[in-house]
């Protein structure tokens, strides 16, 4: 919604998103890999351009003007060095819609084969506090600082980050696959399947970095995978720090630093 306004030059609330049946909607790949606003929203800016240079070519006709000398901006579409020669766009595209209108309808699409990756990049420095009487593990603390590309939704972006640093505490403390010696799985469901919980999430502080991807619609890159990736190795380095040990094997279970830190002779 916001790559479509910004490149109509209309304001966010203008856009409006239909859902539709995937049997019916053009085919986008899978919303994985980090991919989704890079190659999706790169088809989107195709789209809205698409739609932008439309709308454009009709206000020139109503203009009495040439399309290299219009401006678009917030809604309104009006003649360089003459702002008082405007039409709004919601107007433009009613004259396409009127029953004897001489324009055609107004619909573009567009599509991207991005080949080029924008990895994104994320630190993580965390806090951790360690039972040595049970080898439980907390996270009190987590800064993470990654590289966006251009923060299209900053919000959004950091309630990403706070999922995907969440799925990393999971993996360094909890997640595991057990199986028993017949090969029987014996975390099969959410009852045995131990997962982080609320109180297991300490507050998480953001910071963003706007480095632009070359090929990322505005400069954005993929936000979602990196926040999980340097959690485990984090919170690892934290225990090391604070107790001298290192453990090699995830997740980092309290059974597991307790038998690393009996053996260290540290309880």
């Amino acid at each position: 919604m916001l790559l479509a306004a910004e490149t109509l030059g209309v304001p966010p609330e203008h856009i409006q998103i239909v859902a539709g049946d995937t049997t019916q909607g053009p085919f986008a790949g899978p919303s994985g890999g980090s991919m989704t606003i890079y190659t999706l929203g790169s088809a989107v800016v195709r789209a809205a351009d698409g739609v932008r240079q439309q709308i454009l070519a009709v206000a020139a006709d109503l203009l009495e003007a040439d399309t290299a000398d219009l401006e678009l901006q917030n809604g309104w579409i009006s003649v360089r060095g003459a702002p008082r020669r405007r039409i709004a766009v919601g107007d433009v595209v009613q004259k396409t819609l009127d029953f004897d209108s001489t324009y055609p309808p107004i619909i573009s699409q567009g599509g991207s084969a991005l080949t080029e990756q924008a990895p994104g990049f994320s630190v993580h420095l965390t806090e951790v506090a360690v039972d040595t009487e049970t080898g439980r593990v907390s996270v009190t603390r987590n800064l993470i600082v990654q590289d966006v590309g251009r923060a299209i939704n900053p919000l959004l972006i950091e309630g990403q980050v706070h999922g995907g640093a969440t799925q990393g505490i999971g993996w360094a403390l909890f997640e595991q696959m057990v199986f028993s010696e017949k090969g029987h799985l014996l975390t099969g469901s959410f009852l045995d399947y131990a997962l982080p919980t609320a109180r297991d999430v300490p507050p998480f502080e953001v910071i963003l970095v706007e480095n632009p991807a070359p090929n990322g619609p505005f400069g954005a890159r993929g936000v979602g995978e990196p926040p999980i990736i340097a959690a485990a190795a984090a919170i690892a380095n934290a225990i090391r720090d604070a107790r001298g040990v290192r453990l090699t094997e995830l997740p980092i279970t309290a059974e597991r630093l307790w038998q690393c830190l009996l053996h260290k002779g540290q309880r």
